[in-house]
């Protein structure tokens, strides 16, 4: 394991940027952000997204379902390299939903995997706790 502060902090400051494009709704900015394949584990379920169209096609479906959830934001309350090499980081995330009066109505803990591919930083697996709406691609 090598403790390289530069590496980590290329790593939290590209998830802090998926942040801002999940929480802008913006397409882009969150494939911009991610490695592909990426996988997803939620609710003991594997997700493979195997290129950027299979995360897209379920985009809009997740928007809507955090509209009805009267989802406004998700905030990253703390973010720690556990693990990391020149290559990888794994990183903890305690997150936070807040409805559109900045009310917390999930709180949960995430493991991300960031991988640099080709000189690239990107998220390439997600697994968490959350109980709500997630963005899924069932195994194929």
């Amino acid at each position: 394991m090598n403790n390289n502060k530069n590496h980590e902090q290329e790593a939290i400051d590209l998830c802090m940027y998926w942040e801002k494009g999940f929480n802008e709704r913006n397409r882009d900015i969150c494939i911009e952000a991610m490695h592909f394949p990426h996988v997803r584990l939620w609710e003991n379920s594997f997700s493979i997204f195997h290129v950027a169209e299979d995360f897209l096609k379920g985009f809009d479906k997740q928007t809507a379902d955090l509209e009805k959830e009267s989802w406004g934001k998700t905030i990253t309350l703390d973010i720690k390299a556990i693990q990391s090499s020149d290559d990888k980081v794994h990183l903890t995330i305690h997150q936070s939903r807040r409805d559109k009066e900045n009310r917390e109505y999930h709180n949960f803990v995430t493991l991300w995997i960031v991988t640099k591919i080709k000189g690239k930083w990107g998220i390439q697996f997600r697994s968490s706790f959350l109980e709500g709406v997630s963005q899924i691609n069932p195994l194929q």
